[in-house]
């Protein structure tokens, strides 16, 4: 019996093991006020830029057929760039935060 429950508690150990090796990356990421995301955050809060959803509300319904796989954010620039697919080719369409305004685009 004794047996039988190692046997059952061995994996649950190993999980409880390998999220202790992945949770402190987790959080430390989580908690840094920087990166490309707290950029955004404080740039948005200052009212510098459009929010990403103001963005899409003006691109998305120009890119006729072409899917949506999301949007990246340039603060050297203050520009999003947002990812479309059609028939296997990817798009990029490049549009100023400050505006909305799409400053590029790529076939």
């Amino acid at each position: 019996m004794k047996q039988a429950l190692s046997f059952l508690t061995a994996p649950a150990a190993l999980a409880v093991a390998a999220f202790g090796l992945v949770a402190p990356t987790l959080t430390s990421h989580a908690a840094e006020p920087g990166g490309e995301q707290g950029e955004v955050r404080r740039e948005r809060r200052a009212g510098n830029i459009l929010s990403i959803r103001e963005i899409e509300q003006i691109v998305l319904p120009r890119m006729n057929g072409k899917q949506y796989l999301g949007p990246d954010y340039d603060s050297a620039a203050m520009a999003y760039r947002l990812k479309f697919i059609q028939n296997g080719r990817v798009y990029f369409v490049d549009v100023d935060a400050r505006t909305g305004r799409v400053i590029g685009q790529s076939r």
